[in-house]
């Protein structure tokens, strides 16, 4: 790329935050966010395609299949060796996300 001053700035910036969130109480209420949206987004999807009843099968195979892949990104090997941010954003989205379709689902059961 060539070095402009949108390219330098855009730099600056990302080195700047990546800084700033090495701090480890700001990792740590991204990751609380991060859950607690993925907690969220758990009881909006199932609350839309459970009232709806069509595509109940289409949007629980869509669903596993993104939960896998973040799984699969998250345990491979090359990740042991490098934490990167936003794949543990992305895991405890996940974890949120599991969490959330399982207390719906004992709200059925009972």
């Amino acid at each position: 790329m060539q070095n402009t001053r949108l390219n330098n700035l855009l730099d600056a910036i990302a080195t700047r935050l990546g800084q700033w969130f090495l701090n480890p109480w700001r990792r740590l209420s991204l990751l609380i966010i991060s859950f607690l949206f993925g907690f969220f987004l758990g009881n909006a999807v199932s609350t839309t395609a459970g009232q709806e009843g069509v595509f109940d099968i289409v949007v629980a195979a869509f669903l596993v299949l993104l939960t896998e892949i973040t799984s699969r990104i998250f345990y491979s090997r090359g990740f042991l060796e490098k934490r990167s941010l936003l794949v543990d954003l992305l895991n405890f989205l996940k974890i949120g996300f599991i969490y959330s379709l399982f207390l719906e689902a004992f709200k059925l059961g009972s």
